[in-house]
């Protein structure tokens, strides 16, 4: 499992130019920087342990950006492109503007474009996320290319616009290569696109939109909801558990398929995390949560929210759980195994100290996922898998812990 779970690498590939402008701040190859979006050894389950926390899925690698920028009076645009990348996300080591000059980072087609002016500042530009080192990361941008380009007067060429590296996303045949599987779809995989059930659930689906996939530091994938009327976000400790972890993660609200089985997700609202206010003690095999706040909050606040179940809940209690596994787009897990046939449902209410167990299915990326009953209560934070005992965090545990931090008067 570790050695599966440490395949995240670099590798450098000439793209061109990478400085827009006519100033040079190149990095070289061999400086690569090398990220580590999976969570420290000492925070995922032990091996020993029956059950292994689904884990930070990797969904991504980070890519160097090589090779001389081009020196002609136009060159103002610079296409960053992975064939076959699920998304790409930009990093600029250096980004110096003259006044009127702002740069942005766009999709071929347009339909997602974020733009940066000489002083980064979310209110009036766009979000973006950093790592601790010099320069910053643009938001991803969904498909295998990112289109950068500096606008502004012609006549300065005073702007600089330097893009090192950037992360790509794999593909599913790549995730399913460098992730470990805890076997966590029970028997058959009855998870489906949340807009399947847009009619049949129309409950379940509209509590579904206050759950987003979490982008961890541009190559590690998680599942992350809000929590409370306020501005609170709840994932797993084993997903990320420092500042800079936070700091460095988007949160994708409105991720999803327009149609069932129709595999055309919108980009959907990306913000970026912002402050860590509390995480659990212990392993990923106890309570497991870290509590925070995003940028941009107004945002997403469209998107709903959901609320913490306060007593414990029983064996029997159906269940569902919505969530990104494998950092797909969004699925709700509803049925056992076939549509319509037996419901998902609490196994054991008392598995341990601080889970319960239920086979409704789940997979990598699911971590963090809410575990809703029937009156849509969330009653377990998802983060292990092992079939027939998938296990989540006891919710009322978990409140008992934040609630002076949350509120989750529903």
């Amino acid at each position: 499992m570790k050695r599966t779970l440490r395949r995240l690498r670099t590798a450098a590939v000439a793209l061109g130019a990478c400085t827009l402008g006519l100033s040079l701040l190149s990095v070289p190859a061999a400086e690569a920087y090398s990220a580590q979006p999976l969570a420290p050894e000492s925070q995922r389950a032990p091996e020993a342990e029956q059950f292994s926390a689904e884990g930070v899925t990797t969904v991504g690698e980070l890519r160097t950006v090589a090779g001389s920028p081009s020196t002609a009076q136009d060159a103002r645009t610079q296409i960053i492109r992975h064939p076959g990348a699920t998304y790409v996300k930009v990093h600029f080591s250096a980004l110096r503007l003259a006044a009127g000059e702002y740069v942005t980072v766009a999709s071929p087609d347009g339909r997602e474009s974020y733009r940066y002016d000489r002083e980064l500042n979310r209110a009036t530009g766009s979000d973006f996320t950093t790592d601790g080192a010099p320069g910053f990361w643009a938001m991803s941008i969904d498909g295998d290319t990112a289109v950068v380009t500096l606008h502004g007067s012609s006549a300065s060429r005073a702007g600089v616009a330097t893009v090192d590296r950037f992360w790509r996303g794999y593909d599913q045949a790549e995730i399913a290569r460098h992730n470990f599987s805890a076997q966590s779809v029970c028997s058959t995989d009855a998870r489906r696109d949340v807009v399947c059930y847009q009619s049949s659930h129309p409950t379940e689906y509209a509590k579904g939109r206050a759950v987003a996939k979490l982008l961890i530091s541009g190559g590690g994938a998680c599942t992350t909801w809000r929590v409370g009327n306020t501005n609170r976000m709840l994932t797993n400790k084993h997903c990320f558990s420092t500042q800079s972890a936070v700091s460095g993660s988007e949160m994708q609200f409105n991720y999803q398929c327009a149609t069932c089985g129709g595999s055309n997700p919108g980009a959907g609202t990306k913000v970026s995390g912002a402050t860590l206010y509390k995480v659990s003690s212990g392993g990923s095999s106890e309570l497991d949560y870290a509590l925070y706040s995003v940028n941009n909050f107004a945002s997403i606040q469209g998107f709903g929210t959901l609320y913490l179940a306060t007593t414990a809940t029983t064996n029997g209690t159906r269940i569902y759980i919505p969530g990104h596994g494998d950092g797909n787009p969004k699925r709700l897990s509803i049925y056992e195994d076939t549509q319509n046939g037996t419901t998902c449902s609490v196994r054991n209410a008392n598995y341990n100290t601080s889970n319960i167990s239920y086979s409704c299915d789940t997979s990598g990326g699911n971590s963090g996922s809410p575990v809703l009953n029937g009156s849509h209560r969330v009653v377990a934070l998802h983060h292990l898998g092992g079939c027939p005992s998938n296990q989540g965090a006891k919710a009322h545990l978990i409140y008992n812990q934040i609630s002076t931090l949350i509120d989750n008067n529903g």
